[in-house]
């Protein structure tokens, strides 16, 4: 049985920095593909959470890649 972590509400009402976000979505990444790795090294592997897991990991490099677009300036402005 997981343990879930309840956020902290203080946290959770306060805006997030562009830099802090770009953190927190890649930390998500990183432990979105251990989980995949872990998950693939079963024997007996869900293969419908793996594909979802691997959708989300997608997913969250998109959002990534329009976070650091958005942070790094325009050259051409």
């Amino acid at each position: 049985m997981t343990e879930r972590v309840e956020p902290d509400q203080s946290a959770a009402n306060e805006e997030l920095s562009p830099q802090d976000r770009l953190a927190l979505m890649q930390t998500q990444h990183r432990a979105l593909d251990d989980k995949i790795i872990d998950l693939q090294s079963r024997p007996w592997q869900n293969q419908l959470l793996v594909q979802r897991l691997k959708k989300e990991k997608l997913r969250l490099k998109e959002a990534i890649e329009r976070l650091k677009d958005e942070m790094i300036p325009d050259l051409n402005a």
